[in-house]
């Protein structure tokens, strides 16, 4: 990657970019940590107050990484006709919104359900082909100077550099941006995006929906004692345990480093979400040894139902986060208490 960019003179930005292409390298084929990455390091060396990484599937645009204003929207399908975004799929060029109120160009409702008014564009080529965007929003208008835009097509450049190093054809590159490199399981990105489409249907079916969060309880402990390459099997056999508890229509997914979910569609009561959850911390706890120790797998789970504990993304999983956080605090004084005794 070239950083003699003619609008880029700050020693500064420069050192941050070579900064994030240090740590991108470390995170060598993960394709979803990528985009992450890029996405909160283009928002921080530029004016923006949000940044997306935008791949074109199908006829839609899909928010596979976000950060800022746009961090609540990861998942987010658009239509990529009648878009800023899916012109710069269409034509390959970085293009620029100043404002959006006044642009033909742009989807006018979506940027204003977004909240941005202007925003730049820039293309993401894999194989020669326009795959997606990387894209830079802030909520006033002419936000964006040529310096900015300078920033963003370095940092295009290296998710670019990844795309070609992950060696993969167009629908492989889209699996490997949309799973986890550790577990195969969905990402983060690929949890929301499903998460979307199945309150949706729920809610046009007025049927129930349960969701899960899933903490591991002892990661730090092993990867203490053990080691990270313990730590990393612990994840992975965690990982495969709740795929064996889940049902054909469940999407199992890995959101974090010890953090999982799980939605459950079609769930009718809470008590159904309950006994999944319990089959779930049943089968994970079951004993397990690597490479000649034993390592302690267990989790904490939270339990969110849809509509008693909402309709929107944002209420489910924050109930689920709360339930899960009061279950630990809750087994932790069981703990204690059983060894004070």
């Amino acid at each position: 990657m070239s950083l003699d960019h003619p609008h880029l003179q700050n020693p500064t930005t420069l050192l941050e970019i070579v900064r994030a292409q240090s740590e991108i390298a470390k995170l060598g084929t993960d394709l979803g940590a990528i985009m992450e990455l890029v996405t909160e390091r283009a928002q921080h060396l530029t004016c923006a107050t949000g940044a997306v990484v935008e791949l074109a599937e199908g006829d839609e645009m899909v928010y596979r990484a976000t950060s800022g204003l746009t961090e609540t929207l990861l998942g987010l399908r658009l239509a990529r006709k009648g878009s800023l975004s899916g012109l710069c799929v269409q034509t390959g060029s970085i293009l620029q919104c100043d404002d959006s109120e006044i642009d033909p160009r742009v989807d006018r409702e979506a940027c204003r359900r977004v909240g941005l008014r202007s925003m730049v564009v820039t293309p993401l080529r894999h194989l020669d082909t326009t795959v997606g965007v990387l894209k830079l929003v802030a909520p006033e208008v002419n936000a964006f100077s040529k310096s900015d835009i300078g920033v963003l097509e370095l940092m295009s450049e290296l998710i670019a550099a990844m795309f070609h190093a992950a060696n993969a054809e167009r629908d492989q590159l889209y699996l490997r941006a949309t799973h986890d490199a550790l577990t195969d399981l969905p990402n983060r990105a690929l949890f929301y995006d499903r998460l979307r489409q199945s309150i949706h249907l729920a809610q046009r079916a007025h049927g129930g929906l349960g969701v899960l969060n899933v903490d591991m309880d002892n990661l730090k402990l092993i990867n203490d004692r053990h080691g990270h390459r313990a730590g990393d099997a612990a994840i992975r056999e965690t990982a495969q345990r709740m795929g064996r508890t889940a049902r054909r229509s469940d999407t199992v997914a890995r959101v974090g480093g010890d953090e999982f979910a799980v939605i459950l569609p079609g769930i009718g009561a809470r008590a159904d979400a309950q006994a999944q959850c319990e089959r779930l911390m049943e089968e994970v706890q079951q004993p397990y040894v690597f490479e000649g120790q034993p390592l302690d797998l267990r989790v904490s789970v939270g339990v969110a139902v849809m509509p008693e504990d909402g309709t929107e993304i944002t209420a489910l999983l924050d109930q689920a986060d709360r339930a899960m956080y009061s279950a630990k605090r809750l087994r932790k004084q069981a703990r204690t208490a059983a060894t004070a005794h």
